[in-house]
């Protein structure tokens, strides 16, 4: 009788898991139901650096932000992105992109490292973007009292060695460092914005199809920025 009774209450289970997984399979999925998302931002290079100054006064102002994210957002954009910039900056927790350019899902491609430097995988991932995704800005941003520039500053003032990979880290920005020694103003902001200027020259004049191409035509601008923890103002510069 155990046994009867067993087996009859295995094959009601297995009715009813098979009844679910034909209703599950029923059910429409809004999330996966379409096919990848090929679309691209339709904004121009110039339109693109013009919505974030835009949202960058917004922040400065504590103006209201209609950020596009939630649960809607995040299902319009599961199966593709359409990024108008990329943004290189700095790995500091207070430098959050989305917030101080009032922007929300999808809408930036971040490549973050201390001190906004350039590497093979931060190189790549640019051109991933440009050529793959169609973003049309890469904008360049350092930030006042970067940990990283003020590193590299006591390697060249102090000859600090850092441990492990921290000093290899900071060996890109120790060039910016070098060319501001005898500049008048603020040290380590100088050499912030000549760190991002020569990052920015990297890149205007790679030699990658994928980069050199879409900048000729002018479908590519590099733009150079730094902002201010103080005032959460970004200051554009290098635009050209």
């Amino acid at each position: 009788m155990t046994t009867l009774l067993s087996r009859r209450g295995l094959l009601a289970c297995g009715c009813g898991l098979g009844a679910a997984c034909l209703a599950a399979t029923s059910l429409p999925s809004r999330a996966f139901a379409a096919s990848p998302s090929t679309k691209k931002t339709t904004l121009t290079a110039d339109e693109a650096l013009e919505t974030l100054k835009q949202g960058n006064r917004a922040y400065q102002t504590d103006s209201p932000v209609r950020a596009v994210q939630g649960r809607e957002r995040r299902i319009e954009i599961a199966l593709g992105q359409t990024p108008f910039v990329v943004l290189v900056s700095c790995s500091d927790s207070r430098v959050s992109p989305e917030i101080l350019f009032g922007r929300g899902l999808g809408e930036l491609f971040i490549v973050r490292n201390a001190g906004n430097c350039v590497d093979t995988a931060a190189l790549g991932s640019i051109e991933y973007a440009v050529s793959q995704l169609g973003v049309p800005l890469v904008l360049v941003m350092g930030h006042s009292r970067c940990g990283a520039v003020e590193a590299a500053i006591d390697v060249v003032k102090n000859n600090t060695v850092y441990p492990g990979s921290i000093g290899r880290m900071i060996e890109p920005i120790v060039p910016a460092v070098l060319s501001q020694r005898e500049k008048p103003g603020d040290f380590v902001e100088n050499c912030v914005r000549a760190n991002v200027d020569r990052v920015v020259a990297r890149l205007r004049g790679a030699s990658e199809p994928s980069l050199i191409d879409p900048l000729k035509a002018g479908k590519l601008r590099v733009v150079g920025a730094a902002y201010s923890l103080d005032t959460g103002t970004v200051d554009f510069f290098n635009e050209a």
